[in-house]
């Protein structure tokens, strides 16, 4: 029998930088401390209407959720025709990391965590060729 995967936990600023990481369970008490360590309070938070996310008003963040089982994937809450209540940046990375860890079958859970990392880095520098290898090198170097 093929031993569970855990869970990949992800948040993306919109125009800015992603945070992933493995975790043991998917639940509450475990997203906490890493959206309190990531995001400044106050900050608004858009999900999905999974429940995990029912405390976040009382953890002191904004909340605003699309209900994707009600087929609704974005709002425009104030009219100006521009839909600000979305999940489709955080969606469109995970478009992009499942099909770059696809040809890694075999990954260690170890070991996925390095290759985690690795995807993160090069989205955040949002260099590619010679210019990611300089970030690389001077990555390594600090």
């Amino acid at each position: 029998m093929e031993k569970e995967k855990p869970p990949i936990f992800g948040m993306i600023q919109r125009s800015g930088e992603v945070v992933i990481r493995m975790l043991a369970n998917v639940q509450q008490v475990t997203i906490e401390p890493i959206l309190r360590a990531t995001i400044a309070i106050g900050t608004v938070v858009y999900t999905d209407e999974y429940d995990i996310y029912s405390r976040l008003t009382q953890w002191g963040f904004e909340h605003q959720t699309v209900n994707h089982g009600n087929k609704e994937y974005a709002r425009d809450d104030d009219g100006d025709g521009f839909c600000e209540v979305h999940v489709n940046t955080m969606e469109g990375f995970w478009s992009l990391l499942r099909p770059w860890l696809r040809p890694h079958r075999g990954i260690s859970q170890e070991r996925l965590p390095n290759y985690l990392a690795f995807f993160q880095f090069v989205h955040n520098t949002r260099k590619r060729g010679k210019a990611l290898q300089q970030s690389l090198v001077e990555r390594l170097l600090t």
